[in-house]
């Protein structure tokens, strides 16, 4: 799967056929962009590096702040100043950046530095990054878990130099950018350097090596050199006394001579920054006699990128799909490893408390990644799903909260407006599914406790809050909180958590079977009315019964309605308003309403969800750079495609995946130590795409299932199950059939359906992809 991942995908704005049919009437509020970033990474690593551009909002690109509509560009062409690290994968505005300590090969002098040079043959692979300068000078860059390795190409020319910029963060657009509080730097060897930069209140220490033997090593401060200098110290830095300080090599080069720099990175200060280094890279000097010549020191940065293709190959093989359409291959792999990218974890590296264990940063956002991306993680790397859940119990320990997004700062913006009680979504997914490695005693200390916090209280005191959204999500809450409370045996606060659940009701206008008038975040009350509930048995009445229930949604998803224009270039605030209005599905734009598909199935309907489901696939998703139809928000939508086309949709936090038609003929997923099948009989492969008179892919519905050699009539099965591994076989036709309209999906109102196996019933087996 690795050798069809394209990481341009969802860099440039979205350049997809025009929509057709249902697609057609699906509105778009947020911008038409990915916000992905081509650049090395590793499998949910702390380090990436990519090209510096200062675009918005990975720093790569060419384009400007945008949060709906079509982008409005920067820059005409790909451009660099350098090469950062850090970058956020897809996400929006959230104030924060990243792209620290650039690095600039250059052959001009110092004075220009913060340029930008046109950049041509850009080539990108799972963990590699290539580009050429018009300078002549050709980049490459790979990394490791806590480590970039760069590898820079010169042409001759007497005045060759590397350069890091220690003051560089952020973006170039208006208040992008983000400066250090304090730095220190110091030459500590012929080659090596440490140092520490201070950014919102995270200390971010380097040890770095360049390789350059007959290059002279030397700091400047301002873009002026300090010949002999050998530290510089800032302890208060202030926005406006803030002059570029750094680190630079410098000496004549002859065409192909390699200079190659490592950095190690750590949270924790340089002696671990360079323990990180060696960790990854291997510690000690090369044995070349001058720039370029030592092939020991190519091998460095061979190495390591082979191995984090290894790492990179392992978890892209977890899940395999059976297509001749290399156009469908590609989109399907590189979904996959965006969904793989973030978030960074970071093992022993907290800055903020003292104790070794889990730590994860960039976690943006849960709003985006806690129905999709997370159960993904959960299945495909369990082990990794239980260090993130065990970094996010000890955030709330030691800040006194969960967060709904955590950044690489201190005082980190909590993104609490989006929403309340996601972190409880995803314990309580780890606890149904018995993984081991987690306290839950402990854990339902901290899940009570945040329940208590922010709209909590309110929730408590009125058994509502706004906006109204919160009010779903924190008597969802309350719902994770009573399994894991009835897990480790505390039946009366499983009971009175069960009845705080049941004020969802309290969310919804009882005359329209509609969430009552609220503020919605990026969205309408339609966009969040048909989310997946854990009662849907008892909210689908509130809309006056099943068929009413149905023509909501239908008019929800546009079936019969009219094409709509999607907002342009700078739309203006009476088009989105207008836009708004239609009260339409946001067509995977955006994450509101993403789970809304599925809602058909309580309903007895999943020839429906069959038909908005394929629309999405076929017409929202693509190849090239315009190839997704929002922001990926940290694997948030890419995530949603890989579940989707697999024919399955986790209901997150409830043991639960909803069943539908797969768009490949077969496909397997491993699971730990177990394998989940799934195989089609009837399947008719989609015409390419790339046929102009290809008439467009024809819906298929499910006709009939087997689960494990047994028929399955019902339209879904228990995580714990799908865990366990097995065979799922799926007929398909057509036309719509009877199956799945019958035994509809469980609800749990007080806690009546089955739970989930303890522990000690089923085995777990964690598969371990690290290195």
């Amino acid at each position: 799967m690795i050798d069809h991942v394209d990481p341009f995908i969802g860099t440039e704005p979205t350049a997809l056929p025009a929509p057709t049919g249902l697609a057609a009437t699906w509105w778009w509020p947020k911008p038409q962009i990915g916000n992905t970033h081509p650049g090395a990474t590793h499998p949910l690593g702390m380090v990436s590096a990519c090209a510096y551009s200062g675009a918005y909002p990975t720093g790569y690109g060419r384009y400007d702040l945008s949060l709906e509509g079509v982008p409005s560009t920067i820059h005409d062409t790909q451009l660099a100043s350098g090469f950062t690290h850090f970058q956020q994968s897809g996400t929006g505005a959230i104030r924060k950046y990243y792209n620290y300590f650039r690095v600039t090969p250059m052959v001009e002098p110092l004075d220009v530095l913060g340029r930008t040079w046109q950049l041509s043959d850009e080539q990108a692979e799972p963990g590699w990054y290539s580009a050429t300068l018009d300078s002549g000078v050709t980049a490459e860059l790979t990394v490791g878990p806590k480590s970039a390795v760069h590898r820079y190409t010169f042409p001759r020319d007497r005045n060759a130099r590397v350069v890091i910029d220690f003051s560089q963060g952020g973006l170039a657009i208006p208040y992008g950018s983000t400066l250090p509080l304090r730095a220190h730097l110091e030459s500590v060897g012929i080659g090596r350097a440490a140092g520490q930069i201070v950014v919102e209140g995270a200390p971010l220490s380097v040890y770095i090596e360049c390789d350059t033997p007959q290059w002279r090593q030397m700091l400047w401060y301002d873009r002026r050199l300090m010949p002999g200098g050998t530290r510089l110290d800032f302890d208060h830095i202030r926005p406006t006394t803030l002059r570029p300080f750094g680190l630079m090599w410098a000496g004549p080069s002859e065409p192909g001579d390699v200079i190659e720099l490592r950095i190690g990175f750590s949270l924790r200060g340089v002696e671990q920054a360079k323990q990180n280094l060696f960790d990854d890279v291997g510690g000690g000097s090369g044995s070349g006699s001058g720039a370029g010549t030592s092939t020991a020191l190519i091998s460095r940065f061979e190495s390591r990128r082979e191995r984090t293709r290894k790492t990179w190959r392992k978890h892209l093989k977890l899940i395999t799909v059976e297509t001749p359409s290399k156009k469908r291959r590609a989109v399907f792999a590189t979904a996959l490893y965006h969904s793989l990218v973030k978030p960074c974890l970071a093992p022993n590296e907290s800055p903020f408390w003292p104790a070794d264990g889990a730590f994860a940063f960039d976690i943006s956002t849960m709003w985006d990644i806690y129905r999709t991306q997370l159960p993904l993680l959960t299945a495909l790397v369990p082990e990794r799903a239980v260090e993130l859940a065990n970094a996010l119990l000890t955030i709330c320990e030691e800040e006194g909260n969960f967060p709904i997004g955590y950044r690489m700062a201190r005082g980190s913006d909590r993104f609490s407006r989006q929403a309340s009680a996601l972190a409880h979504t995803f314990l309580a997914d780890l606890c149904q599914l018995g993984l081991p490695g987690i306290d839950w005693n402990g854990a339902l200390v901290h899940m009570s406790d945040d329940l208590r916090r922010t709209y909590g209280e309110e929730f408590l005191q009125r058994g509502v809050t706004h906006p109204i959204t919160h009010t779903l999500d924190l008597a969802f809450g309350y719902w994770c909180t009573a399994r894991v409370a009835k897990h480790v045996g505390d039946t009366a606060l499983a009971t009175q958590f069960a009845e705080l659940a049941t004020r969802w009701r309290n969310a919804f206008d009882e005359t329209s079977g509609l969430l009552k008038e609220s503020t919605y975040y990026e969205g309408t009350l339609y966009n969040y009315s048909f989310r997946l509930l854990h009662d849907m048995a008892s909210r689908i009445p509130l809309s006056g019964g099943t068929e009413a229930f149905v023509r909501q949604l239908d008019e929800f998803f546009g079936f019969g309605a009219e094409p709509v224009i999607q907002p342009g270039l700078r739309p203006q605030a009476d088009e989105l308003l207008a836009g708004y209005a239609l009260g339409r599905f946001e067509g995977l734009n955006n994450e509101p309403d993403m789970d809304a598909p599925w809602a058909y199935h309580y309903a007895g309907r999943p020839d429906r969800t069959a038909e908005v489901v394929h629309n999405v696939i076929h017409q929202m998703f693509g190849t090239g750079r315009g190839g997704l139809p929002g922001n990926d928000d940290s694997g948030g939508l890419s995530s949603w495609y890989v579940w989707a086309s697999l024919g399955l949709f986790p209901v997150a936090g409830q043991n639960l995946f909803l069943v539908n038609a797969p768009s490949f003929e077969a496909a397997s997923i491993r699971l730990g130590a177990n394998t989940f099948t799934i195989r089609t009989e009837g399947f008719v492969e989609p015409a390419s795409a790339s046929d102009q008179d290809a008439a467009p892919a024809a819906v298929q519905y499910v006709q009939s299932a087997r689960f494990n050699d047994e028929p399955l009539a019902r339209s879904w099965i228990r995580a714990t199950d799908l865990h366990r591994g097995g065979e799922l076989v799926i007929v398909l036709g057509p036309e719509p059939s009877d199956w799945g309209t019958t035994e509809l999906p469980p609800s749990a109102t007080l806690l009546t359906t089955a739970s989930a196996p303890s522990p000690a019933t089923r085995p777990v087996n964690l598969a371990t992809l690290q290195e």
